[in-house]
């Protein structure tokens, strides 16, 4: 931008410089012209209509132009052939007498003609400034040289600049793009501050976000396909059973009353851990769902954790374990109420499977400091940090063998269990348990941990968000 307008200024200014140099000299040489050929132009008888003008003709040349007026403007003669003769106004006639004018391409020069005192006509003498005029071509044609050259040189310069920072940088985005497109993925490149930069900024975080949600669906889709076929497997071996027992029924005709009220508790314990088994994969898949929301109602927890505490006695007495319980919760909570009790029926069904005879199990729940048990282990008092300024607990501890440390990371994946033998998986559970008590836990807003010592036992904790908590959590969402 800045190249041709001071091309532009440097013709101007060659102008006014050449005209400088060259006024007085120029002004004396047109002066001197005009001298000369005044006595030719001041004869009477050329400002007659129909007189002669072969005289100014003759001093007349490519360089020197004559008009001829006479009293009243009109033109009698013109040394331009192709002028058409018209009336000059008086009050244009009239000015500039006997003043060489100087113009950018010639000089002018009018004076009156006057006969024994009357004026009978005007002549106008026009000089060529044709040294002028070439200087002024030649710079002319420099400047426009050099105007061309800057205009070629910018557009050069802008096209390499646009090709450098813009197209090629826009066609290697391109190729990312397609690339990415094709499932390709290509490494990151420099992205730089601008606009374009900041583009391929949104492009690398929306590839990001795109393979680890295509990473996350992946991984979802051979979670449920391998749960499916675990599931699948392990129906097949109370199935089998099943039909056994019913065959043995139903064709057994030397079997006893004994036998037959035996098969048929078999048969029924088989179809009940069938039904567990489905219960808990509908309920595993449903809650991995992003669409499946819990239904959350306002509870008193002195009197709903006291309700959940309080059915395990039972159990707990037909293998011969010592159970103890303590609800210290007050105040109201959010929760979804199924949910919870699943939650806890999964972990004391852990612990009464884990805890050997004559072993305790403490099943506590409480919402405020003071309430913290003291017969917790010693390593979990150690290692837990109770926060009940923000959360109440469910906390189940048991005696037993321990889980071992490369155990306890595995524990809430889906189908993992500690003991792995499969005759012992069939009398127990499906594997789904803890995963299942992990996402309800989460979707309440709290977490679930475990700590746990070889030979010792272990200790399940649940953390759930006060009422207060949740709701400032969802306002700040």
């Amino acid at each position: 931008m800045i190249l041709p307008l001071a091309s532009a200024y440097y013709l101007f200014a060659a102008t006014l410089n050449v005209q400088e140099e060259e006024k007085v000299e120029e002004y004396y040489d047109a002066y001197e012209k005009i001298t000369e050929i005044e006595p030719a132009l001041q004869q009477p008888e050329l400002y007659h209509p129909l007189a002669p003008k072969e005289a100014v003709e003759e001093i007349t040349d490519g360089q020197v132009a004559i008009t001829l007026y006479n009293k009243d403007g009109y033109m009698l003669y013109s040394s331009n052939k192709e002028t058409t003769p018209v009336v000059t106004k008086k009050d244009v006639l009239y000015q500039d007498l006997f003043d060489v004018q100087q113009n950018l391409g010639t000089y002018s020069y009018k004076a009156p003609v006057l006969d024994d005192g009357n004026m009978i006509g005007f002549y106008e003498v026009t000089i060529a400034r044709e040294e002028f005029t070439e200087k002024i071509t030649n710079r002319g044609f420099i400047v426009t040289t050099i105007f061309i050259a800057s205009f070629i040189a910018i557009y050069a310069l802008v096209a390499f600049i646009l090709h450098h920072r813009v197209n090629k940088r826009l066609t290697r985005l391109m190729d990312e793009m397609t690339a990415f497109a094709e499932g390709q993925s290509l490494p990151e490149t420099k992205t730089g501050s601008d606009e374009i930069g900041e583009l391929k900024r949104r492009f690398y975080d929306m590839r990001t976000q795109i393979e680890e949600a295509q990473k996350l669906v992946k991984q979802e889709q051979e979670d449920k396909e391998y749960t499916v076929a675990t599931i699948s497997h392990d129906l097949k071996t109370p199935l089998t059973s099943i039909i056994a027992y019913t065959e043995a029924l139903e064709y057994g005709d030397d079997l006893t009353a004994e036998e037959q009220k035996q098969y048929r508790a078999i048969i029924m314990e088989k179809s009940d851990f069938m039904k567990q088994m489905l219960d808990d994969l509908l309920t595993h898949t449903l809650l991995q769902s992003t669409t499946y929301e819990l239904n959350f109602v306002t509870v008193d927890g002195d009197e709903f954790f006291d309700m959940i505490i309080s059915d395990y006695e039972a159990l707990a007495d037909e293998k011969q374990i010592m159970l103890m319980t303590e609800n210290h919760v007050i105040g109201n909570f959010e929760v979804s109420p199924k949910q919870i009790i699943r939650v806890v029926d999964n972990l004391m069904s852990n612990a009464i499977h884990h805890t050997p005879v004559q072993g305790k199990i403490w099943l506590s729940t409480f919402s405020e400091k003071a309430d913290i048990p003291n017969w917790l282990f010693d390593y979990v008092a150690s290692s837990y940090t109770f926060h009940t300024e923000k959360y109440m607990y469910i906390v189940v501890q048991n005696e037993g063998s321990g889980i071992s440390q490369v155990d306890q990371e595995l524990l809430f994946d889906p189908l993992y269990q500690v003991d792995q033998a499969r005759s012992k998986k069939i009398t127990h559970g499906t594997g789904l348990g803890l995963s299942i008590s992990q996402v309800i836990i989460e979707k309440h807003g709290g977490t679930i941990s475990v700590r746990s010592q070889l030979n010792e036992g272990a200790c399940f904790i649940c953390a759930l968000p006060k009422k207060k908590t949740r709701e400032n959590k969802e306002d700040t969402l």
